[in-house]
């Protein structure tokens, strides 16, 4: 018997399940969608959190640290991609014949058994786009199952459970974790290097997407593609797969018309065929957005959705939390919250920030692992600098350990005016003294920098 098919068996027959790392972005909401199907469900967490409530709300058991007892009883656990072989939960499975299964793993065993299973990639976007394709989804009536890698006001969660035919997955390639998937259509935003202290270099990470592209059946489905992203085409290039592209190019299949903007948000027809197939009135600011909502589209128009659906389902769209999430005011500056932990993403959001003031930005900005910071060590200093004033949290340091003795101090010193600040507490008062009516604040990076962001805000 494979592993997926394992898997299923041990889902269908109810048996007890314990998930490593149960609070993170895509496997608190697998733990409720295998609670749901009444899958008894245990985890384990580093730390206490808003998600580890919830899920205890729920009926779900959350034990924090990691021990071998947390185990025991389980018939199957499910670990998340940053839980490794010596954390002590895994040892105490193996060492007892408790079968191990990888968090992308469920995610396929879950989505083959639809009809439509949409998956969407890229280094950048994916929450943004995921959450994009929920909302025209949902104006379709379509009833889909749901997993997104952040909080949706439409969802009041990161996940839902429907009763269609179509399932809708954030699909991230760290650890290779998409290649566990089982696509109908594989959305590719983007490829930039990322993830170095899996993947060896782009050339690594573009193989990964290209065998990503191929879990597609060759006689059925689509892979979509971003026509104007080198790295992207470059992956795909000579699949034999039907590919179908969007972009601004004159060549992509599904492409703006039109395109407008009225204080940073975006007005524009959706060009298929050299057809007008609907018009989007996107209340989010930034070029990339409007590439994601083209990439939306063109999912919809493979899953032969009309265009008025996707119309309707863009114009409630507000952003996914922790996207450029206005949280409120601080000393009447805007106060906005943000994700980007990569250059990439760090450029983009710059770029929406300045299409909607002529104010200071102000970015406080607290880097994701010590690899990621050392790898991409200048391109985080030059895209920081954009800001017009940078402070700087330590490190975040997630799954890793600090054997490159990096430190948030170092990236100060490297831009001109920025100011390093080792704890949050002192963070939350530079911002505070330093914001003005008329500036934008961000508070930015993928770890708990939100909570400084929460400490700001105007009460």
């Amino acid at each position: 018997m494979d592993r997926i098919s394992e898997l299923e068996k041990l889902i269908l027959e109810k048996r007890r399940c314990h998930l490593i790392g149960i609070g993170g972005v895509s496997m608190s909401p697998l733990a409720k969608v295998l609670f749901d199907r009444g899958v008894p469900v245990t985890g384990s967490d580093i730390n206490e959190s808003e998600t580890v409530r919830q899920l205890r709300e729920q009926g779900i058991t959350v034990f924090i640290g990691h021990r071998s007892e947390n185990v025991t009883g389980a018939a199957f656990v499910i670990r998340t991609a940053a839980a490794h072989d010596d954390n002590p939960e895994i040892e105490y499975a193996r060492d007892n014949g408790i079968p191990v299964f990888e968090r992308a793993e469920a995610w396929g065993c879950l989505m083959r058994h639809y009809k439509n299973a949409l998956c969407i990639s890229g280094t950048h976007g994916k929450t943004t786009t995921t959450s994009m394709c929920t909302h025209i989804l949902m104006a379709a009536r379509m009833d889909p199952t749901v997993m997104i890698g952040g909080t949706l006001a439409l969802l009041h969660s990161g996940y839902r459970v429907g009763k269609g035919d179509t399932i809708v997955l954030e699909s991230c390639e760290y650890y290779d974790s998409f290649l566990s998937f089982f696509p109908t259509l594989a959305v590719i935003l983007d490829i930039e290097a990322d993830h170095l202290d899996y993947f060896k270099d782009l050339e690594d990470v573009k193989k990964s997407f290209r065998q990503f592209a191929q879990l597609v059946p060759s006689g059925s489905g689509a892979v979509i593609a971003n026509i104007d992203d080198k790295n992207t085409m470059d992956a795909i290039d000579g699949i034999r797969r039907r590919v179908v592209t969007f972009g601004f190019s004159p060549l992509a299949d599904i492409r703006a018309k039109n395109l407008r903007w009225e204080n940073g948000v975006s007005h524009f027809d959706v060009v298929y065929k050299m057809k007008t197939y609907c018009h989007i009135d996107l209340a989010i600011p930034g070029v990339h957005n409007v590439k994601n909502a083209l990439a939306a589209a063109a999912a919809a128009i493979e899953l032969g959705i009309p265009g008025e659906a996707v119309s309707r389902g863009l114009a409630a769209f507000r952003g996914a939390a922790r996207r450029f999430e206005f949280k409120g005011t601080v000393n009447g500056a805007r106060l906005y919250d943000d994700y980007a932990h990569h250059p990439g993403e760090l450029h983009a959001l710059l770029d929406a920030v300045h299409a909607i003031t002529d104010g200071r930005v102000i970015l406080a900005f607290q880097p994701h692992t010590y690899s990621r910071t050392k790898a991409l060590f200048d391109d985080f200093a030059a895209e920081l600098s954009r800001a017009d004033k940078v402070y700087l949290a330590e490190i975040f340091a997630a799954r890793e350990k600090n054997t490159i003795g990096i430190s948030s101090a170092d990236l100060a010193a490297a831009i001109p005016g920025a100011v390093f600040c080792p704890t949050f507490d002192e963070l939350t008062d530079c911002l505070r003294r330093e914001a003005h009516p008329g500036d934008v604040v961000l508070t930015v990076g993928a770890g708990n920098i939100y909570t400084v962001c929460d400490k700001l805000i105007d009460k």
